[in-house]
């Protein structure tokens, strides 16, 4: 069954070592994607996700900018992020990991995301709704986002490891009315 995924209250968000001191914190702004929720067999939902890089916020519009320019996401010639997952391994009724493939830069590296399911809730609409949560961490480095400056104290201004973590909230699609219904 497949689910809309409600852009208003989902975040995709992540985080990275500034100056190896402090952590910047982002997100992108919009996204789409699909996710095909199996509520009977979590182990056969499936998740396609896309990422506007333009839309990178980590309100200081000047960092913003560096991060879209060739040094690092190049949105000019690679404007979506995307992940489309190949597995879901459950552990437990609240707990999975989400395996697939997340291309940045035209760079495809597979990635394990740990997944947890938050609950399910009847909107005020009436309209099923589910949450989940989602973290991983990668290096930055896999998907040739290579650019930093070395520190005259030492180290380096961008840290390699990046955390990535998602907060998404589905929304049951209505049922297709079959055409003999219709009639």
């Amino acid at each position: 069954m497949s689910w809309i995924i409600d852009t208003h209250h989902t975040q995709i968000e992540f985080v990275a070592r500034h100056m190896m001191i402090t952590k910047v914190h982002g997100q992108f702004e919009k996204f789409s994607g699909e996710v095909n929720l199996d509520e009977n067999n979590p182990s056969n939902t499936s998740v396609d996700i896309q990422i506007d890089m333009a839309s990178v916020n980590t309100r200081d519009s000047k960092r913003d900018d560096h991060l879209r320019s060739a040094d690092f996401f190049n949105v000019a010639e690679y404007p979506t992020m995307t992940f489309k997952s190949k597995t879901v391994k459950t552990a437990d009724d609240e707990h999975a990991v989400l395996v697939g493939d997340l291309t940045i830069k035209g760079v495809t590296h597979e990635v394990k995301m740990e997944a947890e399911f938050v609950g399910k809730a009847k909107n005020p609409w009436g309209k099923m709704v589910y949450g989940f949560t989602g973290k991983t961490r990668i290096n930055r480095k896999d998907w040739g986002l290579t650019w930093n400056m070395a520190l005259e104290t030492g180290g380096v201004l961008v840290g390699d490891e990046i955390d990535i973590s998602i907060e998404i909230e589905l929304v049951k699609e209505p049922e297709p009315v079959a055409e003999a219904q219709a009639a």
